[in-house]
């Protein structure tokens, strides 16, 4: 099955259940192990700067203004660079890739403990930035390499455990600056710590990961996506759940600060609270989309993030911090489950498509895999830039009314066009032609009410 020293494996047939129980699924899980751990660390250093930027007095001379447009860029970097690293594993190798791309996270790490000292210009702190954002990519390409090794069988499971796993790290650098700087630290100490577990995490993936061979990119099938509209409807749906994750990831700690006068330490108590639970929450999110329906789950969670975006207006009109950190929360809470549900989505979709193309069986599941797992890498790119959005939209909030009340309203908007669009198109059911015939009885219905 491997070739020598375990690099390449040649011959990978996870859906033939003997090859499987035999050789496929210890194989699988130890990728997955460590796949998940360089995730992991790369989604920490992608959103360092959430926590770094608490932590950068007067003494820096960054206005809050400075601050958002700093970690908007960092995100946005993250989103764009999700497309290459999803389709450079096939070029490279799953192992191959991921001992690279964990590599590749010293470099914003040592650069930023590098120049995180008052005195650095606005624009070398931007451009450092810039570079964290190559960490959010590390997640399109652990998601494209583990989705090879489990059979359709056990992707959920296991691509949940991924996702979640890696979104994890961002609540972990949040606790991680909590306990030094609260411990008497600085950044450069948090930073110093990241150091070496990102040696070792490119060590644990060069000796312990693989490559599969029979992996390879159909370019096909991304244009296809690409040409598809369902790819962009859930880019912008998922712009709505992931992106509301990643950006208020960022920008919690510093509306508190800037709205309530929070310290970088009061701050840095509550900060990690929602990303962690946010995480946690995601497999719940595309349990309930197996069980109920995922459009159904993602438009009821979109209603309850109006409800706690509403709430947010209120509690920032009143200057009430105890109600802002509570609902703020729960909103973190819903974006979660909003992520699994909508990841769940994707491939009841195209099945969805399939069946109504008149494709059955083997085939139909065929053409779903096919164009799902081709949509997903441009669907997450996209649902990133959502995180650019929110923290501009802070940036200007606080620049025009020193407050984030008028970000929360255009907020609140948006959630409502999000909810619309799922009731419209994928919960509103096909009407029955009002005289049909045989042929037409036969041929199946687009309906999308059960994805």
């Amino acid at each position: 099955m491997t070739a020598p020293g375990g690099r390449w494996i040649q011959h990978w047939d996870p859906e033939d259940e003997t090859f499987w129980k035999r050789t496929g699924e210890p194989v699988a899980r130890r990728n997955l192990l460590f796949s998940v751990l360089s995730e992991h660390i790369g989604f920490s250093v992608w959103t360092m700067w959430s926590v770094l930027v608490l932590f950068m007095g007067p003494e820096y001379g960054l206005s809050p203004a400075d601050k958002f447009l700093l970690t908007s860029l960092v995100t946005l970097v993250g989103a764009v660079v999700r497309v290459p690293y999803t389709f450079a594993v096939a070029v490279f190798g799953g192992r191959n890739w991921t001992v690279v791309s964990a590599t590749l996270l010293l470099v914003p790490t040592v650069a930023a403990f590098a120049v995180m000292e008052p005195g650095t210009s606005f624009s070398t702190f931007l451009l450092v930035g810039l570079l964290a954002g190559i960490g959010g990519g590390n997640f399109a390409s652990s998601m494209t390499n583990i989705n090879a090794f489990f059979p359709l069988r056990k992707k959920g499971w296991a691509l949940g455990l991924n996702a979640g796993g890696g979104n994890i790290g961002v609540p972990v650098i949040q606790l991680a600056a909590l306990a030094i700087i609260g411990a008497g630290g600085g950044p450069r100490v948090l930073l110093g710590l990241y150091i070496p577990l990102i040696v070792v995490a490119a060590v644990l993936a060069a000796r312990y990961m693989d490559n599969l061979a029979t992996a390879s990119n159909d370019t096909g099938a991304a244009k296809d996506a690409a040409r598809d509209p369902h790819t962009w409807i859930m880019s912008f749906l998922y712009v709505g759940t992931f992106g509301s994750f990643i950006g208020y990831s960022f920008a919690f700690g510093q509306v508190l600060q800037n709205q309530f006068d929070r310290t970088p330490l009061e701050a840095a108590y509550v900060t990690f609270v929602g990303p962690l639970l946010g995480s946690l929450i995601r497999p719940v999110g595309g349990r309930l989309a197996d069980r109920y329906g995922g459009s159904r789950i993602t438009l009821w969670n979109f209603v309850g993030m109006g409800a706690a975006t509403g709430v947010l207006v209120v509690a920032s009109t009143q200057k009430s911090p105890a109600l802002f950190t509570v609902a703020f929360v729960v909103l973190f809470v819903l974006t979660g489950l909003g992520n699994g549900s909508t990841y769940k989505m994707i491939p009841g979709i195209f099945q969805a498509k399939a069946l109504a193309q008149g494709l059955s069986g083997e085939e139909a599941a065929a053409y779903g895999r096919r164009l799902s797992g081709a949509s997903m890498g441009l669907i997450g790119a996209v649902g990133a830039l959502g995180g650019v959005g929110i923290n501009l939209a802070f940036r200007q909030s606080f620049l025009s009314y020193g407050s984030g009340t008028g970000a929360f309203v255009a907020f609140l908007a948006f959630y409502a066009v999000c909810l619309a669009v799922t009731r419209a198109v994928y919960l509103r059911r096909p009407a029955r032609p009002a005289a049909p015939t045989a042929v037409a009885e036969e041929k199946p219905r687009l309906n999308y009410a059960e994805v």
